[in-house]
């Protein structure tokens, strides 16, 4: 079947604006480090940190966050938290950067450092 010159240019242009609407994500590390003591720095901006993991989830681009207990125990109890591992999907790396510089827990003086570095999943 031949498609006339109209069509087919059609068809081309639908398909290319389709190929340029996906746009590829990667995936990011965020690693941070937590200051001593940042328990208490912690609590109080926790609920909005969450909020902004919650909307990474729920647009279908969290692999997984949460943080690193001091010492090894599942609740680390008084000991509390050494950081952070957030692993999300963003357009690059630029704006997983932007992303984690904006994290509550940064403005709070939760963090000590915060890298940003690309990230391969092999499994699951």
């Amino acid at each position: 079947m031949r498609l006339t010159p109209g069509l087919h240019d059609r068809v081309s242009m639908a398909r290319s604006s389709c190929v340029e609407a996906v746009s590829v994500k990667m995936l990011y590390a965020i690693i941070s480090e937590d200051v001593p003591e940042s328990g208490p720095l912690r609590a109080k901006a926790r609920a909005q940190h969450l909020e902004r993991l919650e909307a990474l989830r729920d647009a279908g681009r969290l692999v997984l966050a949460g943080p690193h207990p001091a010492v090894d125990s599942p609740d680390p109890g008084p000991s509390g938290f050494s950081g952070s591992l957030i692993v999300a999907e963003f357009t690059d790396l630029a704006a997983a950067e932007s992303w984690a510089n904006d994290d509550p827990y940064v403005a709070a003086g939760v963090y000590a450092s915060v890298r940003v570095k690309p990230f391969k999943r092999v499994l699951p």
